[in-house]
């Protein structure tokens, strides 16, 4: 059944209630028209329950506002949604990416995460580039991709919003990755959920790295906002030399602060009898929350990411496919992904809205189900990264 305003009805009930679903619910492709934005091909979901998203074509795809009943869920940064014709990936040392970070979510890849790296390209068979020079969290995040559809899927009277892209990045002589994304959300509900599929369609041995930079701002970001995961081990923190200098841990979240250096964590996560890490980020004054769900065989790692420098103010849950120690460890330790021509590796993930104390409350209990997170804020980093299988 169809769930709005209060009420399950059958396909039947629903379409005689107007001359259109989209009056309540739909997903519908626009065209931003003014300043950096100008250009970029952008989907609007709404699925009659208060949740409204947009998604980025031109932009790999990733969701970029986020919503619900007028609430905001989603980050805005002061880069904006910047068209990717605009872009130089290679710009101020490896730091341009940094120009283009907006929105709810942000990808990092396809072959390349975390901090810059020249990376060796023996596999290419290229004489002159001994390197590929990897800036900030890869390419992938400002590649336009090749929208494959969208529109309204009925299941009986079950109604889904749906679309999918395929984002390509590669070169000649180097890398050919493809990433196939769906998103798919059901009308009347509070949870989107995202698929991606990313394919070796090249003949070249290529690594493969990929992150999600799950993006929170205010106002479920907000002085008293809470952390919330199943937490087994704190492994790592940047700041670990000055670990409560600015006076932040990483449960409790303060009010936007002056000067404040970008805090990050890596957590080793417990997962559920399904191999699942819920995470969240909630706000008990409004009843206000994000839930991210991954999986703990696609996605082993997780950091936390805090930006609380006013202006910018945002909190990141970042699943990924590799540790914080980034490509070159990756590397050393046997850890990295190879693809060969064909292979591919899947991502499962759901972003849910938690509307209310009770959502808050029941988000909670399933997580502490799992592991019980450190009760003090600044837990001493063990340094344990544990070792990552499987891996060819």
């Amino acid at each position: 059944m169809v769930k709005l305003y209060g009420k399950e009805l059958s396909r039947h009930e629903a379409a005689a209630l107007s001359g259109s679903l989209g009056h309540a619910a739909g997903v519908r492709l626009m065209e931003l028209s003014d300043g950096l934005e100008r250009g970029i091909r952008m989907l609007e979901f709404r699925t009659g329950s208060g949740l409204r998203f947009t998604v980025l074509v031109d932009r790999a795809m990733d969701i970029a506002d986020c919503e619900h009943a007028g609430r905001a869920i989603g980050w805005h940064s002061p880069a904006g949604f910047r068209h990717p014709g605009l872009h130089e990936y290679e710009g101020e040392g490896g730091l341009g990416w940094l120009r283009s970070f907006s929105g709810l979510m942000v990808t990092c890849g396809l072959d390349h995460t975390l901090f810059m790296y020249d990376a060796p390209t023996e596999s290419y068979v290229y004489g002159p580039r001994a390197v590929a020079r990897q800036s900030l969290h890869g390419r992938v995040g400002t590649i336009p991709a090749r929208l494959s559809g969208y529109g309204t899927r009925w299941e009986g009277d079950r109604a889904f919003l749906w679309a999918e892209g395929v984002v390509t990045q590669a070169a000649v002589f180097g890398e050919h990755l493809e990433l196939t994304r769906r998103i798919e959300v059901e009308v009347g509900s509070d949870e989107i959920r995202m698929t991606d599929e990313v394919t070796n369609r090249g003949f070249y041995k290529t690594p493969h790295m990929y992150c999600y930079h799950i993006n929170v701002g205010h106002p479920v970001l907000e002085d008293g906002a809470r952390y919330i995961a199943p937490i087994r081990d704190v492994v790592w923190a940047a700041h670990a030399d000055s670990y409560d200098g600015q006076g932040v841990g990483y449960r409790a979240l303060p009010g936007p602060q002056t000067d404040f250096h970008e805090q990050v964590w890596q957590h080793e996560m417990g997962t559920d009898a399904e191999g699942e890490v819920p995470v969240a980020l909630v706000n008990d004054r409004l009843g206000l929350g994000l839930m991210a769900t991954t999986r703990k065989d696609q996605f082993p790692c997780l950091y936390e990411w805090q930006n609380l420098q006013a202006g910018q103010y945002a909190l990141g849950i970042e699943p990924s496919t590799h540790h914080v120690l980034g490509n070159g460890a990756a590397r050393d330790r046997g850890e990295m992904i190879w693809l060969t021509h064909g292979q591919s590796r899947r991502y499962d993930t759901r972003f849910t809205i938690l509307p209310d104390a009770d959502a808050i409350a029941d988000a909670e209990t399933r997580i502490a189900a799992i592991a019980r997170q450190p009760e003090e804020d600044y837990p001493a980093p063990s340094g344990q990264f544990v070792p990552i299988g499987g891996r060819s």
